[in-house]
């Protein structure tokens, strides 16, 4: 069978559209990310190395992808709890909580950063309540992880509700019919569909919660070789006016993260290959 270019559709007009594509990716991505990257290559692979090597930039790079992904998980498994009983259960106040999900997308990241420094910080509502039995919040790398996973979970509840919507509950009731229990129906019938879904948003959970900035900031305490984010670093480093330094730390963060969401995204396609949801 011969490779065909496009495939009927019924949106005409498949050269336009494609066009437009690549202007969008060529303008929009690739040739900012393109240009940064010229201009770290200016240091060279040797000056790169070396900032990367920095103990101060290793750990800020160790602290935002380490908690990013542990917040991306942790997001994912609650977001999947969410997801569940706002689709599978109908209970008063269902929908006002459901549109609730979304504020972390509407909420200006300052705004969230205040308010969660405020309610976990030592004499904060929760922050207080935690104080006396040694656990400090705010201010250390547990403050960014909350943070993260508030900024996090509705990239992991909204790519995976709509699939628990066509999940037909028949399906259960057959598997408990034949005998299996509640955790084998949960890994055989309610779980394989939702595995690609959930690696999606795991994806978009990750991917956010590494660039994360502004509701950072205000918990993370940034202090270095503790809470300090790599992207305070980069800002830090641009108002020392050493471009070249942020360039090359962006660069480094630029690098990790399409390497990571590589492999994350080949496994999602693993997935929805074995699965039958190609």
């Amino acid at each position: 069978m011969g490779f065909r270019l496009k495939r009927p559709s019924a949106l005409p007009g498949f050269g336009l559209s494609l066009g437009y594509t690549l202007f969008y990716l060529s303008a929009i991505v690739l040739i900012p990310l393109g240009a940064l990257v010229f201009r770290a290559a200016g240091l060279g692979l040797g000056g790169i190395l070396a900032i990367a090597r920095d103990p101060r930039v290793t750990a800020a790079l160790t602290t935002s992808f380490g908690l990013a992904f542990a917040a991306a998980l942790v997001a994912s498994l609650f977001g999947l709890l969410t997801a569940w009983v706002l689709t599978r259960y109908r209970f008063p106040g269902r929908r006002l909580l459901d549109a609730a999900v979304d504020l972390p997308f509407a909420l200006p990241t300052a705004v969230a950063g205040i308010a969660l420094a405020a309610l976990y910080a030592p004499n904060g509502w929760i922050g207080s309540l935690a104080e006396p039995f040694g656990i400090r919040i705010a201010f250390t790398p547990l403050g960014i992880f909350i943070a993260l996973v508030f900024v996090a979970l509705p990239f992991a509840v909204r790519t995976v509700q709509p699939l628990i919507g066509e999940i037909e509950a028949e399906l259960e009731e057959a598997a408990a019919t034949l005998g299996a229990g509640r955790a084998r129906t949960v890994l055989t019938v309610v779980l394989p569909p939702l595995l690609p879904g959930m690696l999606t948003g795991f994806v978009l959970a990750f991917a956010r919660a590494v660039g994360e900035y502004g509701s950072v900031i205000f918990i993370a305490g940034n202090l270095p070789f503790v809470s300090e984010i790599a992207p305070l670093l980069v800002i830090i480093k641009l108002e020392e006016y050493d471009y070249a330094g942020a360039t090359a730390i962006a660069t480094i963060m630029l690098l990790i993260s399409f390497l990571a969401l590589l492999v994350i995204n080949l496994l999602e396609a693993y997935a929805r290959r074995h699965l039958g949801h190609a």
